[in-house]
């Protein structure tokens, strides 16, 4: 067993030691648009770049009001929004009609009506809006959203600058009760694990990002790729559009923002896992067994650093408590950024043994339903695995 624990605990230790030289040295890279020198007016010789937003929404009564109002008080100077109500049953399109009312032209709403066959919800409202749009670039957002005055502006100068073909720029989460803090702190780090949003700049590496809060996208760019018709069938389509853009050469770029953009994703725990059972399988390319490795993996990588502090013995508790002290660094760090603070560490295993059973959940009702359901839509899950990008 003391064997056991020495392999274990290095490997352990080496793999999170990595995760905070990484992470620590990565973050520093990532531009913060909120600063002064991100605040100057875009405008080029040809005056400032036309932006289209473009907002889906689906039963989304209780926030749309209010993110639209945002939209329309943007202090950018050349933009248009064209907002979708894809099918709702509530009054999102009553609403959406009577703010377009008030708009002096600044906002156009589609309905959807019938979704067509072999097509998500949410890809299609993407695409039917995108197909009316007039903007040089294209802004991919959700109707649970709210911005700053100054976020386009600055996340505009900023792409224009770089010269970006694509800008995710990532949203602060408001978390308001301990659940949310203790789901999303776990569901943040595994996302920097994984996808590694200092490396996206660079065209030698694999990673890539694309967030459903912000995806800018140039028009020319979008069409390239194949536009939303490209990802007509993907569940995780936020993800995916990154992917298609970093795959096809172009410029990526990730930009942290402040409270440039802000999001109430979900409420308490529970909210987290059920808002997650869409997405998880769909993100293991609805494989089985890779859904099982992952549950394996993510309870060794997150749980057995704790578990072992206690069942070893001697020195073998040493590369342990290294694991342990990494993640807890790792917590510290996310707390100069965010709400969680660093004694949410000790929720860590709790977290980790949720997210597991999200996995499973996501996987279970697949199966069972043979497809995803969401929002009163079932997509067959042969048809999403024809449809995976």
């Amino acid at each position: 067993m003391s064997y056991f624990h020495w392999i274990a605990g290095t490997l352990l230790a080496l793999i999170w030691l990595s995760r905070v030289i990484d992470t620590t040295i990565g973050v520093r890279t990532l531009v913060n648009i909120s600063r002064p020198e991100w605040g100057r007016n875009p405008a080029t010789e040809q005056g400032s770049p036309r932006v289209t937003i473009i907002v889906p929404a689906r039963n989304e009564e209780r926030a749309i009001g209010e993110a639209l109002s945002r939209l329309l008080t943007l202090d950018y100077d050349n933009y248009e929004v064209v907002v979708v109500d894809d099918r709702s049953t509530d009054t999102t399109g009553k609403i959406m009609d009577e703010v377009a009312l008030s708009s002096q032209g600044k906002l156009t709403v589609v309905h959807v009506e019938v979704l067509p066959p072999r097509w998500m919800g949410k890809a299609h409202a993407m695409w039917s809006a995108a197909k009316q749009a007039s903007g040089d670039w294209l802004l991919f957002t959700d109707a649970d959203v709210m911005f700053r005055p100054d976020c386009l502006r600055r996340a505009i100068s900023y792409a224009e600058a770089e010269r970006a073909d694509h800008l995710v720029l990532f949203p602060r989460t408001i978390m308001k009760r301990p659940g949310e803090k203790m789901m999303l702190a776990f569901f943040q780090l595994m996302f920097v694990f994984g996808h590694r949003p200092w490396k996206v700049a660079d065209p030698k590496a694999k990673d890539h990002i694309g967030v459903g809060a912000f995806n800018l996208v140039r028009r020319q760019v979008y069409e390239a790729v194949g536009t939303y018709e490209a990802l007509r069938f993907e569940v995780v389509d936020d993800m995916k559009l990154g992917k298609v853009i970093k795959n096809a050469g172009f410029r990526q770029r990730n930009v942290l923002g402040g409270d440039l953009l802000e999001i109430h994703w979900a409420q308490g725990a529970l909210g987290v896992v059920r808002n997650l059972t869409k997405n998880f399988f769909a993100v293991m390319s609805f494989q089985w067994w890779r859904a099982i490795g992952f549950c394996f993996a993510a309870a060794f990588l997150n749980i057995m650093p704790f578990a072992g502090v206690f069942l070893a013995h001697g020195w073998a508790v040493v590369p342990y408590v290294v694991a342990l002290g990494c993640i807890f660094f790792l917590y510290f760090g996310m707390s100069l950024f965010s709400d969680v603070r660093p004694w949410y560490v000790l929720l860590h295993p709790v977290g980790t043994l949720l997210f597991i059973y999200t996995m499973l959940r996501s996987m279970f009702f697949v199966v069972q339903n043979g497809g995803v359901e969401w929002r009163g839509t079932v997509y067959p899950l042969d048809e999403l695995r024809r449809g995976l990008v």
